[in-house]
């Protein structure tokens, strides 16, 4: 591309005037498909749409989804891999991070229970501080988790793909190594890709290798929990509590046991709300357009093999 002026960039299906800007503002020029070697795809669930849109127009050579994960698209990747694709994973992770923090504070300091209280009650919670943490992945998510957690001296566990050893972190373990990790926890956060082998991944003999008052937070996918044996957990009181920003289904039905559980707090997906999300994925498409242009490396690669 280098050399070759201002890449052609379409913006589809629908377009905001801050995303045709931030194509400009790296270097591209906002075009008709017919004239894009980019698309900066803007459906959350059409992978239909965009495989017709590639298959009818060949020139597209990069495909940048704004979505760290890309699980409705992920057949379209595999079958036109002969594009280079990047998506939004990385970009969120300081909001997401923070909001994980927000909700194992809330878990562990029983605000739940008080929130929902109509008269005064007695004392109840445990300190974040010095406890038993076990992160399941370790992109970037669990990397500002991580450096979050660091005032408060816990004892880290992070279990990701790749074993490599991570700063700040005691024990860097591989999957199959999920329940030697997870034994005797007192917090589990799920931060981790929605992959065929992790979907499902904690049912009830997870849940019963956490410690007794163990708190499950979940910033990643609800699939990853089995919802009944979660609720039968609660319910039996065999973990202290679930903070959820993701749930399965999604949304949760209003009359989901889950909602009337004193040791459960829900939010609606909202990790990263679409107000703290446009800057972030502005800078990326900026980024990226810019290293289209000069013919660098994309930020945020999507890897067929692995999925994600």
């Amino acid at each position: 591309m280098e050399g070759q002026g201002p890449p052609a960039i379409t913006t589809q299906p629908r377009t905001a005037a801050w995303i045709d800007a931030a194509v400009e503002a790296g270097g591209g020029r906002v075009v008709d498909p017919s004239e894009a070697v980019g698309v900066v795809w803007t459906d959350p669930a059409a992978p239909e749409g965009l495989e017709a849109l590639l298959e009818a127009h060949p020139g597209i050579a990069w495909v940048q989804l704004p979505w760290a994960g890309i699980e409705p698209y992920r057949g379209v990747v595999e079958r036109q891999r002969e594009r280079t694709w990047s998506c939004a994973k990385g970009v969120y992770a300081d909001p997401v991070a923070e909001h994980a923090l927000a909700l194992l504070l809330a878990g562990f300091r029983q605000l739940p229970r008080y929130a929902r209280a109509g008269t005064w009650t007695g004392d109840a919670g445990r300190n974040l501080f010095g406890a038993r943490v076990v992160i399941l992945g370790g992109g970037g998510i669990a990397q500002v988790l991580v450096r979050l957690l660091e005032p408060f001296r816990c004892s880290i566990t992070v279990v990701r793909r790749s074993p490599e050893p991570m700063a700040g972190v005691e024990r860097v373990l591989a999957p199959h190594q999920l329940h030697e990790a997870i034994r005797g926890a007192e917090a589990l956060v799920l931060a981790l890709p929605l992959l065929p082998e992790t979907t499902g991944l904690i049912g009830a003999h997870e849940l019963a290798l956490l410690a007794p008052d163990a708190w499950v937070v979940n910033v990643a996918r609800g699939a990853h929990i089995r919802t009944d044996d979660l609720v039968a957990a609660l319910e039996g009181g065999r973990i202290g509590g679930a903070a959820l920003d993701v749930t399965d289904p999604e949304p949760l039905p209003d009359d989901h046991p889950l909602w009337s559980l004193p040791n459960v707090v829900i939010t609606p997906h909202t990790g990263n709300t679409r107000a703290m999300a446009r800057p972030l994925l502005s800078a990326r498409i900026v980024e990226n357009v810019r290293r289209y242009a000069a013919g660098q490396d994309l930020v945020g690669l999507v890897d067929a093999e692995a999925g994600y």
